[in-house]
């Protein structure tokens, strides 16, 4: 017995000694391998066993407050905007490595699996939210439906960017209420990418085996995208055609496809030397130092940004995914502690309500500034119902409750006792929402047509909703352009020229009242790169006085330089006044700076700030926020007359 059992342990020991030893990234594709295997298993199962990364839910958490902030207008997160980039380098990375470790396992990829695992993660929270937006504005804001419906259509269909873009809405510069859903051209770009992408990558995965030239393919595609942005953005004009679109955001996503393939996350291993690991965390720590620069420092509206910044971002944000997504990066344990990590769980809900919150919930005409309190209570609820949208609707239907719910969705009554609270809680949820969201889209048209002539609301007359859509009329002015001047035997304004937009439009009749002779060019949309034209035809009439006000910003903002050569256009003038402007939306700080900027330089000029004047005084603004009532427009006119040199 004691020879057999002597023996029986040596074979036992060279067992052992033959028996490899794994890494913990290794042995989690060994234990992947096995499960795919099975007979029993699906393919599915095999991709969504890959090693969880939680490094990269902080990641995501930081993305979604820096939109957050954003959206909040807070001083020091002007380029918040950018966490949406984020999100795109993320999604590429996370998407095609899932589908090439299902490649390598299977040898093919399942599309009509991966489209239903992204449809079951998508949709319900989003028509959740939609439910909850329709209902809230049908209660307290039905004017906003006029133009409602068409948003929610156009989120059903993933297609808000390009709705946005055929229909010349701008995501930074409209006027009045912006649409609670204005957000969502972003999940419409992801998703056009998992439609196409996973296509795509199949051909290259089957046709091309080598995965250099795949990623060389790749990024050819990058340089593509990151071309076409340069050459459609025109400076001193809209971003948002370059900043909407599919086809000039492609590339972010697509990095993050090339660093799948170059930096699979089933074939990391922790194991790495002291000064490996501390050249990774370096790394990573300055890629993110060069992503929150770009939060705090950026703004949309400079050329840099569409001339290669955005790229600039993605390629740090790419080195971040990569350091966070390694599993020996003291870096990623950092970002994968809570409650970072809690919120990154929870960021695609929180992405989703936070807009609409803080959309329905501030005012349009808030002339003081930031209000910590309400800033604070939106962010709160914002989370909160995340935080439900996850318990109740995103997190069962992911784990395949769904599945043992759907029987029970039409037979709550009998199976009540045996449910637990947060099932029972969801199935009737789920039965109330699905009932809401039918009613809404079938009924979406007749609702506006219902509400399309309803009263205007507040002073002036003006529907604030129509006033986010080019081409609306506005409060206190009136169409077309101005360029008739009032003399009186005075003529104590002769020699005042003035250029301006729908603003001065608003103000002229009191100018010419209080400065009679004076000769106004005002006309509604103009921008600064269209002020040329003006100061051409005002020389070609003999009407260029040699004091000349401009009143240019309200509807777009303008570069340094452009500013600078129409202010070298009026020739020799004894005195140039600008007026700066207080817009609702962040581009105004733009303006106002790059103003302030020349006005200080530029011989012979004097600012008007009618920024700081108009300060704490909603009654000076109609419901746009940006138009004059009769009191706002005297106290612009009386600002403006001060100024000018007798």
């Amino acid at each position: 017995m004691g020879r057999i059992d002597g023996m029986s342990q040596r074979k036992q020991q060279i067992k052992t000694k033959q028996r490899p030893v794994l890494s913990h990234a290794e042995f989690g594709q060994h234990k992947l391998m096995s499960i795919c295997k099975a007979e029993t298993v699906q393919s599915s199962q095999c991709y969504e066993s890959r090693r969880y990364m939680p490094g990269l839910d902080g990641l995501r958490a930081l993305a979604v407050l820096a939109v957050i902030a954003y959206h909040l207008n807070l001083k020091g997160a002007s380029g918040g905007f950018l966490g949406v980039g984020l999100f795109f380098v993320l999604s590429g990375y996370l998407i095609t490595d899932l589908l090439t470790v299902q490649w390598s396992v299977t040898g093919r990829i399942d599309l009509k699996d991966f489209w239903l695992r992204r449809a079951r993660r998508l949709l319900p929270a989003l028509f959740v939210m939609l439910t909850g937006v329709v209902v809230w504005v049908m209660l307290f804001a039905p004017a906003r439906l006029t133009s409602l419906g068409e948003d929610v259509l156009a989120a059903l269909f993933y297609v808000s960017n390009w709705w946005l873009i055929f229909h010349q809405v701008s995501y930074f510069s409209s006027f009045g209420p912006p649409s609670p859903l204005g957000h969502l051209w972003s999940l419409a770009v992801e998703e056009q990418f998992y439609l196409v992408w996973p296509v795509l990558l199949w051909f290259g995965l089957r046709y091309i085996p080598r995965r250099g030239r795949l990623v060389v393919l790749i990024l050819a595609g990058v340089l593509a995208s990151v071309m076409a942005m340069a050459l459609i953005y025109q400076p001193g004009t809209d971003p948002s055609r370059v900043y909407y679109g599919t086809d000039t955001r492609a590339f972010a996503l697509l990095i993050g496809a090339a660093l799948a393939l170059v930096w699979p996350s089933r074939k990391l291993s922790g194991a790495l030397s002291f000064r490996a690991r501390l050249a990774l965390d370096l790394v990573g720590g300055a890629a993110l130092l060069i992503v929150l620069m770009m939060i705090w420092q950026t703004n949309e509206y400079e050329l840099f940004l569409y001339r290669g910044g955005l790229l600039l971002f993605s390629l740090a944000a790419a080195i971040v995914v990569a350091v966070l997504a390694h599993p020996a990066s003291r870096f990623g344990k950092f970002f994968g502690q809570q409650p970072l990590r809690w919120l990154g769980v929870r960021s695609y809900g929180i992405y989703l309500w936070h807009y609409p919150v803080i959309a329905l919930t501030s005012p349009v005409v808030n002339t003081g500034g930031l209000d910590i309190m309400l800033a604070l209570q939106q962010l709160a609820a914002s989370i909160t119902l995340a935080a439900l949208s996850w318990y109740f609707i995103e997190k069962p239907i992911r784990n395949g409750a769904w599945k043992r719910w759907r029987g029970q969705i039409y037979n709550l009554d009998q199976r009540r006792k045996v449910m637990s609270v947060r099932g029972w809680v969801t199935v009737v949820g789920l039965r109330v929402i699905l009932g809401i969201s039918c009613l809404t889209i079938v009924g979406i048209i007749f609702i506006n047509d219902t509400h399309a002539n309803v009263p205007a609301l507040g002073s002036g007359g003006a529907n604030p909703t129509s006033l986010a859509r080019p081409g609306s009329n506005i409060p206190g002015v009136s169409q077309g352009s101005k360029t008739e001047s009032d003399t009186t035997p005075l003529e104590i304004g002769k020699g005042v020229t003035v250029i301006g937009d729908s603003v001065m439009v608003g103000v002229e009749p009191d100018l010419k009242k209080l400065l009679p002779g004076i000769v106004v060019s005002a006309e509604i949309g103009r921008q600064m790169y269209q002020a040329q034209n003006a100061v051409d035809q005002l020389k070609a009439q003999g009407d260029l006085g040699d004091r000349v006000v401009i009143e240019l910003g309200t509807n777009g903002p303008f570069t340094e330089e452009q500013l600078r050569a129409l202010l070298s256009s009026l020739g020799q003038v004894q005195q140039i006044v600008l007026v700066n402007t207080r817009v609702p939306r962040p581009w105004e700080d733009v303006v106002n700076q790059t103003l302030a900027k020349v006005a200080v330089s530029y011989p012979h000029t004097t600012l008007v700030n009618w920024y700081q004047a108009s300060s704490s005084h909603n009654a000076y603004f109609y419901q746009d926020g940006v138009h004059l009532t009769p009191t706002g427009i005297q106290a612009f006119a009386s600002l403006v007359v001060k100024t000018i040199n007798p």
